[in-house]
């Protein structure tokens, strides 16, 4: 199984609030975000981790040079600025289309106990997908997931509904026939995770919610400290 990291946004509030490293080398716990994930993904089987990262910090290019040489598996490292995560997620996909795989953004912070038991059921499942949810809102603008009784997603929203218990935790398993949404998607113009998620409901594709206690986001200096917290907790 192949693993995914959209790491190319500029992290820009945080630098407003004082924060001098690029987002993805932001530590928690003294190990920078990105280093966290790369070793919960290569801890969960990964096969192959593709990293997308923008064209502007040096700090974060040679980190991850390094990590290169370092890692036991192929880490790609793709350096572009694209104008949202679902270009982003354009640009990682040729890495994907022969494999399961998880994609997620370098921010995404939540128990490594829990994604260990989402990535084990997502193995052998047969359905399309698996989306990491919770009911723990701290999102700016989370995006509302609509479940029927067997935790199937049937919708995407920005504004919650009746159907929605959960929102997106932003955690991604995918087969590769969702590469082929994406690729519609591109066509059409669209833009941002969320739209490509609708879309993937509207193709008819089999979709799993699968609860996470918490996922929190890395957005502002404040959230640093809750991420440190929660990660703390026993």
């Amino acid at each position: 199984m192949k693993f995914a990291i959209i790491s190319a946004g500029e992290g820009s509030r945080l630098a407003q609030e004082g924060v001098q490293l690029p987002k993805p080398l932001v530590q928690l716990n003294g190990e920078a975000m990105i280093d966290r994930l790369i070793r919960i993904f290569m801890k969960n089987g990964a096969d192959r981790i593709v990293v997308i990262i923008n064209n502007e910090v040096q700090l974060t290019k040679d980190h991850l040079m390094q990590l290169k040489k370092d890692v036991e598996i192929p880490l790609d490292v793709i350096v572009k600025t694209t104008p949202s995560s679902m270009h982003s997620f354009y640009e990682l996909s040729r890495f994907l289309k022969d494999d399961k795989f998880c994609l997620t953004t370098v921010d995404t912070i939540f128990r490594e106990e829990e994604f260990a038991q989402f990535i084990n059921i997502f193995k052998s499942s047969d359905n399309d997908g698996m989306m990491a949810v919770t009911d723990y809102i701290d999102d700016e603008k989370p995006l509302y997931i609509a479940t029927d009784e067997n935790l199937r997603i049937t919708g995407f929203y920005d504004s919650v509904t009746s159907q929605c218990k959960y929102i997106s935790g932003g955690i991604y398993c995918l087969n590769p026939k969702a590469i082929d949404v994406l690729n519609k998607c591109m066509e059409k113009g669209l833009s941002r995770m969320r739209n490509f998620q609708r879309q993937l409901v509207t193709e008819g594709m089999s979709l799993v919610a699968y609860p996470f206690s918490k996922i929190l986001d890395v957005d502002h200096v404040e959230d640093i400290m809750k991420a440190e917290k929660f990660l703390n907790q026993k």
